[in-house]
């Protein structure tokens, strides 16, 4: 499966940007790695180009429908003519009066980039967008809670992660916590040429700013994860810990305090005792050297905590938290017959947990159930494996789940047959073919109950709502187009594209609407107009 894949490493070749150092001096490669290639950030308006030759832009997509798909605009690459002098004076071009042609839209799979072409963003569709580089690729991340408020529409933004990095050498990784700062709006507001908006032009040319703190770690991180917090509640205070878990390549999951590494990144001056901190609070090893990459936190109140984790060798261990500290049930959860994929909690009940794994399979448990097996499950619920699922947090019986056939489905739960029945397989509520390789995340929408965002290995990065209605009786399959391409299904609001290698998604709980994604080119930021 492309989701784990070791990613190559990429060249961070620096832009304009400003870059903290780290202080926390962890980690031999980071004196060797140049300021600027460091959490680098590029600038929206960077090299922008201009050509009378042909531009595919994306502008607001599919009117009608309500899509806006084609959020990158296509641009020949600008070449030198063999014998043409530097200094050679070209003609002057004349100035036409006639309008521009309307520009057609760029729908992935619709059109094949040519050797000389390249896509640009159209930023009239995105509120907010930043990009930035990082040393080494990483496969997941997780967003930490702040004490900046929720529902926060204000700009400059800040958000902060924690992930874990896929380094040359198993010695050479991390887990790094960082802060972005500085997320300044960023749409370009059209002819628009209010004299009350000059402000908030300047404020689009401005650099965001990336700080880190991280933590030595042995071997790549597949997965990491923060531990829940309730909603609308504040940061523990430095005293109190704060949780993440690593499922390290070397089949170990490991438990870190990342609270005072988030206190020395908000407070100057702040120092922490390393030697204590660079070292797990606790270790996973009931997996034994079998490397995983499902896990799941869940929480009944900070001296309850409660963590999945899944292995390629179809075992999913429990670990839990007790006033003293962690302790790691011995005996699996066995029903699986391939790698466990991905691990759901439920929302509302708190013994009860979804799984998906290699074998096509989607499975219910109840922790409470003798014998450790699924309590309900779809035995078939894609067409080959299925990579990730994401539970409902607003209306908990719908589930989603993305497959390495490139298909989307979502279930309604209440449906799923029960262990031991002969009713046949569910059907799903909805099915989407949009994406033409594995979907490697899939995540519902922080507050809005029928939104999610899923990522593929066609590096494109889709925005649905399942609220939106058809024209038809169509269950969600789609029809040819016209011109014999795919047509876009009325649920999908926006596609946005520009990294390589996309393998997982979040989306911001504080900043509604604003979608984080990690790849193989560093990390994107944004909001869009439809979100």
């Amino acid at each position: 499966m492309s989701k784990r894949s070791a990613t190559e490493i990429v060249d961070t070749t620096s832009k304009s940007a400003r870059t903290i150092e780290n202080a926390s001096g962890s980690g031999s490669k980071r004196e060797n790695v140049d300021m600027d290639e460091m959490g680098e950030f590029e600038d929206a308006w960077e090299d922008e180009i201009e050509s009378d030759d042909e531009v595919i832009d994306a502008e607001a997509g599919d009117k009608e429908d309500g899509n806006v798909v084609s959020v990158l605009s296509l641009v020949p690459l600008v070449e030198t003519r063999p014998g043409m002098d530097v200094d050679e004076v070209m003609p002057a071009i004349e100035e036409s009066e006639e309008p521009a042609p309307a520009p057609n839209v760029y729908i992935p799979g619709t059109y094949e980039l040519g050797k000389d072409e390249v896509l640009e963003a159209d930023d009239s569709v995105y509120i907010m967008r930043h990009s930035t580089n990082v040393p080494w690729p990483c496969l997941s991340f997780d967003v930490l809670r702040d004490n900046l408020g929720d529902e926060r529409q204000r700009y400059p933004a800040t958000a902060y992660i924690v992930t874990g990095t896929q380094a040359d050498a198993q010695s050479n990784n991390e887990v790094v916590v960082y802060k972005m700062s500085s997320l300044h709006r960023t749409q370009k507001e059209g002819d628009d040429s209010d004299s009350d908006n000059e402000d908030d032009d300047e404020d689009l040319d401005e650099d965001p700013i990336l700080e880190y703190r991280s933590i030595p770690h042995l071997g790549g991180v597949n997965r990491i994860r923060a531990q829940p917090l309730p909603p609308s509640s504040p940061l523990p205070p430095v005293s109190q810990p704060y949780y993440v878990s690593s499922w390290a390549e070397t089949g170990k999951v490991h438990i870190f305090d990342v609270r005072p590494l988030i206190e020395s990144l908000d407070v100057p001056g702040y120092t922490y005792d390393k030697a204590r901190y660079n070292n797990p609070v606790f270790t996973v090893e009931s997996h034994g050297r079998a490397e995983g990459f499902a896990m799941d936190w869940a929480s009944s109140g900070p001296s309850s905590l409660r963590l999945l984790t899944g292995d390629i060798h179809s075992k999913i261990y429990l670990t839990t938290s007790t006033p003293t500290g962690f302790n790691a049930l011995s005996q699996p959860f066995l029903s699986h017959t391939s790698s466990v994929e991905d691990l759901q909690w439920s929302p509302t009940e708190p013994t009860v947990f979804a799984s998906c794994s290699a074998d096509c399979s989607i499975q219910i448990w109840d922790v409470r159930s003798r014998g450790r097996k699924s309590v309900a499950g779809i035995d078939s619920a894609h067409e080959s494996d299925v990579n990730v699922i994401s539970w409902n947090k607003s209306t908990s019986y719908l589930l989603l789940s993305g497959g390495d056939e490139g298909g989307i489905k979502a279930w309604d739960l209440r449906n799923v047959k029960k262990k031991g029945s002969n009713e046949p397989d569910p059907k799903p509520v909805a099915a989407y073919n949009w994406h033409k390789a594995p979907i490697t995340s899939i995540e519902w929408h922080t507050s809005e109950d029928s939104m999610f965002a899923a990522t593929g290995a066609d590096d494109q990065l889709t925005i649905w709502d399942l609220g939106v209605e058809q024209d038809d009786d169509e269950t969600g399959a789609m029809d040819d187009a016209p011109d014999g391409s795919q047509a876009l299904p009325p649920q999908l609001l926006f596609v946005h594209q520009g990294q390589q290698d996309i393998k997982e998604l979040h989306w911001h709980p504080q900043i509604p609407g604003t979608v984080i994604s990690t790849a193989r080119s560093g990390f994107d930021i944004f909001k869009t107009i439809t979100a």
